[in-house]
């Protein structure tokens, strides 16, 4: 029986990647006039913690050189998001979640700065029961060990939860600690999402399917319940 959230937060409650490939092409343009396709951000940044991804960036740069690289990319796409919009049918579904009981953690590879920065631009700080913060951690996503931290600090099973993520890296994060994962189709195709692990992908959380996961009576009015 369910009784635990878990969530990642950029591309799962708000669609932030566009905001943040903004951030990193300008960042890249500041520092050596490099350019950034679509198809790179997704192959190889999106998801993805600071540590490593900075390394591979920016080869040559010292760890310090790396860490203000990533504090000013990172400053870059909190000034480029002042406000920020759920996804449809978030509010529903934390409503739903807390009428029932149910455990809520966001689970992130993004520094806590951001988190609280996107937490609070969605109006949703006081929502959820935990955030864990991947950086914070011995290994971030893809590794289970900031899903298996969410579940302990909810007290929850893998088998009593449902993880929602958009990333590649996220669902493998999921999928390893053995919680369903329900893959949203903001940064990926569903195609790589279901290979990378997820059990459902779904455009928003309106979907008919997810909220028969939940054992919801009916899906809400104008949701989406096209098999993928």
């Amino acid at each position: 029986m369910l009784n635990a959230l878990l969530f990642d937060l950029d591309g799962t409650l708000t669609d932030t990647d566009t905001l943040h490939l903004q951030a990193f092409r300008q960042l890249l343009r500041e520092y050596d006039g490099r350019a950034l396709s679509q198809d790179q951000f997704d192959a190889q940044i999106s998801g993805r913690a600071n540590g490593e991804l900075f390394a591979e960036l920016f080869e040559g740069a010292t760890a310090l050189q790396c860490q203000a690289l990533a504090e000013r990319k990172e400053a870059l796409f909190r000034e480029m998001s002042p406000k920020l919009e759920p996804l449809p049918g978030l509010i529903r579904l934390l409503d739903h979640a807390s009428t029932h009981g149910f455990g809520m953690c966001v689970v992130t590879n993004a520094p806590r700065l951001n988190a609280e920065h996107m937490l609070a631009g969605l109006k949703l700080s006081d929502r959820f029961d935990h955030v864990v913060i991947a950086d914070e951690l011995a290994k971030p996503k893809p590794d289970p060990l900031p899903y298996l931290t969410g579940l302990q600090r909810l007290d929850a099973h893998a088998d009593q939860a449902l993880a929602f993520e958009d990333s590649l890296p996220g669902v493998r994060a999921a999928s390893a600690a053995g919680i369903f994962t329900v893959g949203l189709a903001t940064t990926q195709t569903p195609q790589r999402l279901i290979e990378a692990g997820a059990r459902l992908v779904i455009d928003n959380f309106e979907d008919a399917r997810l909220w028969a996961l939940l054992g919801a009576d009916r899906a809400p009015a104008g949701s989406d319940d096209t098999a993928r």
